[in-house]
């Protein structure tokens, strides 16, 4: 049985055939006329509406996911409005400095956002012929970033995480610190973040505000906050709502947004329990198979598009369960985003901060951002220098344990010294701020120690002009 009412060109139809309900899930029969992911209201014996939306439509079946919980619903007097509309998001310049929970709605106490327009969660349907290849550098502050795997504006780049490193931490921290330097070497690029915390503890939740508020970068953020605690469909919500959040700011206001997601683990641990809770057959560790479409369906969202002044660029950050790189979200990730920033729980023993691991990580769009115009004319080179002694360096500590140090020659030893100190200083910056070109001049004053002709990487009118002899 179901009725219809006309509400300007909407039609909102009702339904009382509800089957089942299962866990988040409600199942509706019979139904007619109904699209995925239309907006759904489901209305309680008591006659309170909660929100939901259509996650599948089978044979005349209706599967909804309520944004609350299922609890107080029974089959025989529930009732199923479907809106004949999409999932929206009220986006407005003002959204800046606010704090959203998962869903859109402000929780900082502060009074409701007066949209300037009201727009689709799932975001554009953009043409690939009118993208921009990314090619202009964003300073995150980060040396092992900024130096060796620089960001481009509208690119997409995951971090690595794993239990117990400061994975959130440094995502704050980039958020604070980052800035969009211009052609010209100055900072007056319209900058925002759009930060999204997926199924965060009450706890993290409290430390992102505070160190948002104490760094003066909330007025230029818009945070949405997902709890552990809330509803699983809103953890699935948020990442587009932030997404949709930054398109707005990007594409009708003109300002460079960088998005940062933390947890996206959280993301698809939720998509995992919608799959179980729908009895869909499992694929690789229990998530579901189109896990891979569904993450691209968030991640491609980055980018510039041509005729637009404004960019939207992704910091994705993930905990690698039981520090698998291999395991289904790490290695789905990697195949969608350009590159990967990994963390090191060794280096972090080491007492290191941020325990980025640079010989692994990699940014796929480095070489398009930096140089001249950009960073400096030298960094290319003097990021392949760096990592080759690197990387000779780790390979040198590995055979000291076996032979000694003693057994080692001069260079060596000034390679295993280099390799020390890139780790401590360069790597090992703590929770200091540093421009790129701080962070080429400290490449250079290592560099400095080796003698010039073992530096093979880099060009000699380089070294003529800033080697420090």
């Amino acid at each position: 049985m179901h009725e219809e009412e006309q509400f300007g060109q909407l039609t909102t139809k009702e339904f009382r055939t509800v089957s089942q309900i299962r866990g988040p899930l409600i199942f509706v029969e019979r139904v007619s006329g109904v699209a995925y992911d239309e907006m759904v209201e489901v209305v309680d014996p008591a006659g309170n509406t909660r929100v939901g939306r259509v996650l599948e439509v089978d044979n005349n079946v209706a599967v909804i996911q309520l944004f609350l919980s299922t609890e107080g619903l029974d089959i025989s007097r529930t009732r199923v409005r479907f809106t004949g509309d999409v999932t929206r998001l009220n986006v407005s310049h003002s959204m800046l400095g606010r704090i959203l929970n998962g869903l859109g709605k402000p929780i900082d106490g502060g009074p409701a956002i007066l949209p300037e327009k009201l727009e689709d969660i799932n975001g554009r349907p953009l043409n690939p012929a009118v993208r921009i290849e990314p090619s202009e550098f964003i300073q995150t502050g980060i040396s092992a970033i900024d130096g060796l795997n620089s960001l481009a504006r509208g690119q997409k780049l995951p971090i690595f995480s794993g239990s117990g490193l400061p994975g959130n931490e440094l995502a704050a921290q980039i958020a604070a610190q980052a800035r969009v330097i211009s052609s010209k070497g100055d900072q007056d690029e319209p900058f925002a973040v759009v930060f999204a915390a997926i199924g965060i503890t009450h706890r993290e939740s409290s430390y992102f505000i505070e160190q948002f508020r104490s760094s003066g970068a909330l007025e230029r953020t818009v945070v949405f906050l997902n709890h552990a605690d809330d509803p699983t469909i809103e953890r699935i919500i948020t990442p587009r709502a932030a997404l949709t959040a930054a398109e707005y700011l990007a594409y009708e206001q003109g300002l460079h947004v960088l998005v940062i997601m933390t947890d996206i683990t959280n993301y698809c641990e939720a998509l995992r329990e919608l799959s179980v809770a729908r009895e869909e057959l499992p694929a690789r560790r229990g998530y579901p198979g189109y896990m891979y479409s569904d993450l691209a369906s968030l991640y491609e969202r980055a980018g510039r598009i041509e005729g637009h002044p404004g960019s939207v660029t992704q910091l994705i950050l993930l905990s690698m369960p039981d520090d698998d790189i291999t395991h289904p979200i790490p290695d789905l990730t990697g195949y969608i985003t350009e590159g990967q920033i990994v963390l090191n729980r060794l280096m972090k023993q080491k007492g290191t901060y941020p325990p980025i691991d640079v010989l692994p990580s990699l940014s796929r769009l480095m070489n398009a951002a930096i140089g001249e115009g950009h960073t400096r004319e030298d960094h290319r080179s003097v990021a392949d220098q760096i990592y080759a002694f690197y990387a000779e360096g780790r390979d040198l500590e590995k055979l000291v344990t076996i032979i000694g140090e003693g057994s080692l020659s001069e260079q060596d030893r000034r390679v295993l010294e280099f390799s020390k100190r890139f780790e401590k200083e360069y790597v090992g910056q703590g929770h200091s701020n540093r421009t790129i070109q701080e962070t080429l001049d400290l490449s250079w004053d290592m560099l400095s120690e080796i003698p010039a002709q073992y530096l093979k990487r880099i060009p000699e009118e380089y070294i003529r002009r800033y080697y420090k002899k």
